[in-house]
């Protein structure tokens, strides 16, 4: 008998599915719905550019659920009609973009249980579900208009080691605390009219199982700026910070969190609506994450994604924290402890840097050319394109050290050299020491000269893994949810080498070592120099 998990992966721009076997430990089926070319998604009000409704002010950034609505209905028809053996899915998993919310009204309970009435699928998801918000719209993770409200927060934790301390960050902007502070401050009325609040990553098993208050896992829970990391427990003094002065203050907020638990928990089963209309059977929903702690699911040590930006994902012992307050403590979709730091200056400084010099975004050969002819740590060439995060940083202008005049040998590899040596710098406050290998997806993977810089930075070993995703992680994780479940024993590890299989590893070379101890602390120097 086959036995899928699929993962849903509901992103700033698409619903993503991934459906993996189970016990043949391959994916079967991967498909992508994008919310502004699909005809079925785009006609809900997006902006097409930004993926967000017309914002009200400068910070506001929000969706229309509707849109996530739609797009269920449309994944699952469009499964169907690909030939998608849907009565093989024995649980669906679920990943949302991290801190985006929705703030349901008192109907919403009574509604969202008639998914599991005799009968219910004779009307679509957008028909059934559309008044059951008190807020219409739902804040996503580009909110940055709360300052104010971060800060009030911070404070009442007692300050910045506190914050960091109790929550494992330190009061983001866009982290959901803050987010429901300001719209309740804005909307007293419509904050008394909300009944539950919920996550994304938690909205969509809610309304896959037809039960309003499926709980908040402990992993997306962290990127609230509401939870005791530790304890995995919400924490009165972090929502009684958020509710000051909100009607009801902290017994109100703390009545419309729903409760906290595992992200490989099951919530529910699949309610009547999906099996009378798509074909699904003997399914359970799991709890479900975000985004960035379902992708590191497939690795259990540290991760590193090259992209437009650099995110950096650091096993750790779930009592280390970087009290810089660059990066954020989290746990992934199946419990583990890491910590999590996003480099906006990633690969799109690499790309600028080649078109200084004639190449297209994609013409490699060349640049990888310039990488052999010259050695690992020879000069330093540092450009901060925009402002940065991690660490908190002004863009600056290009800065070359070694080198009289530029060339493509130089500022290519001087650039390669000096974007990792920011992530390896400013991660060091929270990575443990270890000579476990450091696992590597992006594009950059295909270019030997940029693997062997990282492991020379790094000191370590490499392993490129093919594309990692959100929804590819979900699916995993939610394996690991069924057999939990089930009471069976699971290997998360090996299911997620089997659907992403590992590169052959690169060691570093010894001479590359030496000479990036002497570059590190040049580096530094330098980039303090340039950019405060």
């Amino acid at each position: 008998m086959k036995r899928y998990s699929l993962g849903l992966d509901s992103s700033t721009q698409s619903l993503t599915a991934v459906i993996i076997d189970i016990d043949r430990g391959e994916i079967v089926y991967d498909k992508s719905l994008d919310y502004a070319s699909d005809s079925r998604l785009n006609v809900f009000g997006i902006n097409f550019k930004e993926y967000t409704v017309p914002a009200r002010e400068d910070g506001e950034a929000d969706q229309p659920p509707k849109m996530y609505f739609a797009s269920i209905d449309a994944m699952f028809e469009d499964m169907k009609k690909d030939g998608v053996d849907i009565s093989a899915i024995k649980v669906i998993n679920v990943s949302g973009q991290q801190h985006g919310h929705l703030y349901l009204n008192g109907s919403a309970k009574t509604v969202l249980a008639g998914l599991n009435e005799s009968g219910s699928s004779q009307k679509n998801l957008v028909d059934m579900l559309e008044n059951i918000f008190s807020y219409k719209t739902a804040p996503i993770w580009k909110t940055s208009n709360t300052v104010s409200q971060a800060s009030e927060m911070r404070d009442a934790a007692g300050g910045k080691d506190s914050m960091i301390t109790l929550s494992g960050s330190d009061s983001p902007l866009r982290f959901t605390g803050a987010v429901i502070r300001r719209v309740g401050q804005q909307f007293p009325a419509v904050y008394e009219k909300t009944e539950t609040i919920q996550l994304i990553s938690s909205f969509i098993p809610a309304v896959l199982c037809g039960k309003a208050d499926t709980g908040i896992d402990f992993g997306n829970g962290c990127g609230m700026s509401l939870m005791d990391y530790q304890k995995k427990t919400w924490s009165d003094k972090l929502v009684s910070a958020a509710a000051a002065g909100l009607p009801g203050g902290k017994e109100a907020l703390m009545k419309k969190l729903p409760s906290v638990c595992a992200p490989d928990d099951v919530v529910g089963e699949i309610a009547a609506y999906y099996k009378e209309k798509y074909g699904f059977a003997d399914c359970v929903i799991a709890a479900g994450s975000g985004d960035n702690p379902q992708t590191k699911v497939l690795v259990k040590g540290d991760l590193l994604s090259l992209g437009t930006s650099f995110v950096n994902m650091v096993a750790t012992d779930g009592k280390t924290f970087d009290m810089g307050g660059y990066a954020n403590g989290m746990y992934d979709g199946v419990g583990r402890p890491f910590m999590f730091g996003c480099r906006t200056n990633g690969a799109m400084v690499w790309d600028r840097v080649r078109a200084n010099y004639g190449l297209t975004k994609k013409d490699y050969t060349k640049a990888e050319q310039a990488l052999g002819s010259i050695n690992p740590g020879t000069g330093l060439y540092l450009w901060q394109v925009d402002n940065e995060s991690f660490p908190p940083s002004k863009k600056f202008d290009a800065v070359r050290i070694g080198a009289d005049s530029g060339s493509l040998e130089f500022d290519y590899s001087g650039i390669i050299d000096s974007s990792l040596a920011a992530v390896f710098t400013f991660s060091k406050a929270f990575a443990m020491e270890t000579s476990e290998p450091l696992y590597i997806t992006g594009g950059p993977t295909a270019s030997a000269g940029i693997m062997r810089r990282a492991a020379g930075i790094w000191g370590r070993p490499v392993v490129t893994i093919g594309s990692v995703g959100a929804g590819l992680g979900t699916a995993v994780a939610g394996a690991q949810a069924l057999a939990k479940y089930k009471k069976e024993q699971f290997d998360a590890e090996k299911l997620s080498g089997s659907v992403l299989p590992r590169g052959k590893q690169i060691d570093p070379v010894a001479e590359d070592v030496a000479r990036y101890k002497e570059y590190l602390p040049k580096f530094e120097e330098a980039f303090k120099k340039a950019a405060y």
